[in-house]
């Protein structure tokens, strides 16, 4: 490898975990810095996919390790023919790489940008082709994808379009395995697959939890709308025993005028029966 390729892979490296938003200004910014032939290679790099770019987080947070180390051992399990072996490990595989694509999503979360389904999606097929296939995981490795990798797709030259710079034929060939270095690996697995279990469980538990406190509210609010309609109905009532009883008040007030009106009537009545009276005593 040259210089200038050794010092595009390293540029490339740099720009390809910052957020996307901020990707081609820095690339232009650093490819005016170097200048020259890398200068013009660095303001040609693509900008990375959501999906790419998270990927390149996981890379550079060192957690793509322990599911390379358990793709070695997977495929020694094929070579030696060990079906026990190589169903446990498939089964760890299944687990590692979700655990895997969830704390990518925690990473591009706290970068900024939340992953969406389909990428999600993404980063999860990339961490899969990263521990069934040797050549796809030196490629990931690299920390410098630009678009996600698919087994499904990659025919071609897909994966050297992926990736930005210069990409490995393989990945290093480990030095020979011993008993204790298998059980390293083995155990480093193991724990990757628990802490999977023991956040799925807990997962698990918070969505039971929310769940029972759902259902709660769902008959709080039951019960409450169910209290308004009773309060409706009896304002409903109130509101004719009211109106009712205003009509009964007009009706007594006509009464008590009317009756007020023949007091006053019997009233004059009396007065002028009693200055007759007088008047025929005084004759």
């Amino acid at each position: 490898m040259s210089d200038d390729d050794a010092r595009l892979d390293e540029v490339a490296a740099e720009l390809l975990i910052l957020p996307p938003a901020r990707f081609t200004a820095a690339r232009n910014e650093r490819a005016a810095e170097a200048g020259g032939a890398v200068g013009r290679r660095v303001a040609k790099l693509r900008k990375p996919t959501v999906a790419a770019w998270a990927v390149n987080l996981l890379v550079r947070d060192g957690q793509l390790g322990e599911a390379v180390e358990l793709s070695r051992a997977l495929h020694e399990a094929q070579d030696d023919r060990d079906a026990a072996e190589l169903a446990r490990l498939g089964r760890q595989r299944r687990q590692l790489v979700s655990a895997l694509a969830r704390r990518a999503a925690e990473l591009a979360s706290a970068a900024g940008t939340p992953l969406s389904s389909a990428m999600a999606d993404a980063v999860e097929k990339s961490v899969n082709a990263a521990i069934v296939d040797e050549t796809a995981a030196a490629a990931i490795l690299t920390g410098r994808l630009v678009a996600a990798v698919d087994l499904a797709a990659l025919d071609g030259d897909a994966l050297a379009s992926s990736v930005a710079g210069s990409l490995p034929a393989a990945l290093p060939t480990p030095p020979p395995r011993d008993d204790l270095a298998a059980r390293r690996a083995r155990k480093a697995a193991e724990r990757a697959v628990r802490e999977a279990e023991r956040a799925r469980a807990g997962a698990e538990r918070e969505q039971a939890s929310v769940e029972k406190k759902l259902d709660a509210a769902r008959e709080r609010a039951d019960r409450a709308h169910e209290r308004v309609d009773a309060l409706r109905a009896d304002l409903a009532r109130a509101e004719d025993d009211a109106a009712e009883a205003d009509a009964v008040v007009d009706r007594r007030e006509g009464e008590r005028a009317a009756a007020a009106d023949a007091v006053h009537a019997a009233r004059r009545a009396v007065e002028r029966a009693e200055a007759q009276r007088d008047d025929g005593g005084d004759g």
